[in-house]
């Protein structure tokens, strides 16, 4: 499967799950930048994001790709709400996305989950 790649600059927010690292933003399907679809990938190099499905599935207890992809926007908005966590709020950053997932309803604020892994500037990270 082939990766496609998404560079941005927007708020990012990166924060632990397990033994991974992952960073959540938001993209918008239109103008009105409603942020309708959620990004959140594995921060490593050598990562497909790949990762973080396992983790659905065996942490959250998830079958269906669906249930997963919910479970992941659960974690993504926690640890936004939360600000516990590294918050950037103009990172500029590039995304392999492996998978997507179109949802059959809203779930906190998206329609769409994609996944995979993200590279952001070093220097973003350490503040």
């Amino acid at each position: 499967m082939s990766l496609t790649e998404l560079t941005a600059t927007s708020r990012v927010t990166v924060f632990p799950v397990e033994t991974l690292t992952l960073a959540y933003t938001t993209q918008s399907s239109d103008e009105r930048g409603l942020g309708d679809i959620g990004l959140v990938a594995v921060v490593d190099a050598l990562s497909e994001g790949e990762e973080l499905w396992r983790l659905a599935h065996s942490l959250g207890g998830r079958n269906s790709p669906a249930d997963q992809a919910r479970w992941i926007l659960t974690q993504a908005h926690r640890a936004r709400v939360v600000a516990a966590y590294t918050d950037l709020p103009h990172a500029t950053w590039t995304a392999y996305i492996r998978r997507r997932i179109d949802l059959d309803a809203l779930f906190a604020n998206h329609e769409v989950l994609l996944t995979g892994r993200m590279s952001l500037p070093i220097p973003a990270l350490s503040k």
